[in-house]
C-alpha cells in the first residue's frame, strides 16, 4: 500500500471518529446536558479533519489516477455515519 493511500485512511479513520463524536456525544452534550461547548469543540476538529480529508482524497486521487466514480464514492462515504470506515475496508480489500 502507497503512503499516500495510507495517509488518506489514516485521515477517514480521523474524520469518522470525530463526526460519530460529534452526533453521538457532543450533540446529546449539547441539547440534554446544556453543554453547548462540547459541539463547539468537537465540531470544530470535525472540520479540521474533513478538510484533511478533501486534500488527502485529491492527493490520493492524483497520484493514484483513481476513477471518478471512486472519488465520488469516497466523498458519499465522507458525509455517512460509518461510512468512512466501510469505505477504508473497501480499500483495504482492493490494496
Amino acid at each position: 500500500m502507497n503512503p499516500s493511500l495510507k495517509r488518506f485512511i489514516l485521515i477517514g479513520t480521523l474524520e469518522g471518529i470525530s463526526f460519530l463524536v460529534l452526533l453521538g456525544i457532543a450533540m446529546p452534550l449539547k441539547y440534554f446536558a446544556g453543554y453547548p461547548i462540547a459541539v463547539m469543540i468537537a465540531g470544530s476538529l470535525h472540520g479540521l479533519f474533513f478538510v484533511l480529508y478533501l486534500i488527502a482524497l485529491a492527493n490520493v486521487t492524483f497520484k493514484n489516477r483513481w476513477p471518478f466514480t471512486l472519488v465520488m464514492g469516497a466523498l458519499v462515504a465522507s458525509v455517512l455515519p460509518f461510512g468512512p470506515f466501510v469505505f477504508d475496508s473497501y480499500l483495504k480489500r482492493k490494496a
